[in-house]
């Protein structure tokens, strides 16, 4: 199977709340996402500069790229049985200031972090992604995460800051 590089931004307003995109396409078509997407491999891009781009290209917020901190990494096996992801989760450090709009890859939405547990998410993104993401605020997770068979498994080989 493929292997895919790409990252996902943990955006975050004045007042705590998450920005997601509602996917328009797939992968994820009609589940809630953070801002993110592919590295631009061809080109040379590095995490951290796709980060920057997809947060302009998504949210249209322009920010230096040291304002954004690597907060964790996640590898996931055998997604939807397509292929392997290789994702780095990128903390701003500053809050966002973004309007709700539809873009391209769908519709960006504000979202209070109480209210992930009820929205239709990835269940990678459920049950691993975000509990780790909000438990790590302030430090680093790295987590692999075995999406073959039945029964979804996963393993934090990294974690710092609780």
């Amino acid at each position: 199977m493929p292997h895919t590089i790409a990252v996902l931004c943990d955006l975050r307003d004045e007042r705590g709340r998450v920005l997601l995109i509602r996917r328009a396409k797939e992968p994820n078509k009609g589940l809630y996402s953070p801002v993110g997407g592919k590295v631009e491999i061809a080109l040379g891009e590095s995490p951290a500069q796709a980060a920057r781009r997809e947060t302009l290209e998504e949210a249209g917020v322009d920010l230096p790229a040291d304002r954004f901190r690597l907060a964790g990494l996640v590898t996931e096996r055998g997604y939807l049985g397509q292929g392997h992801w290789l994702m780095f989760v990128y903390r701003c450090l500053e809050p966002v200031s973004a309007p709700e709009r539809t873009i391209r890859e769908g519709a960006l939405e504000w979202h209070e972090p109480s209210a992930l547990d009820r929205l239709p998410l990835p269940e990678t993104d459920r049950r691993v992604i975000w509990p780790l993401i909000f438990e790590h605020q302030g430090g680093f997770f790295a987590v692999h995460i075995d999406c073959t068979g039945d029964d979804l498994r996963w393993d934090v080989e990294e974690a710092s800051g609780r």
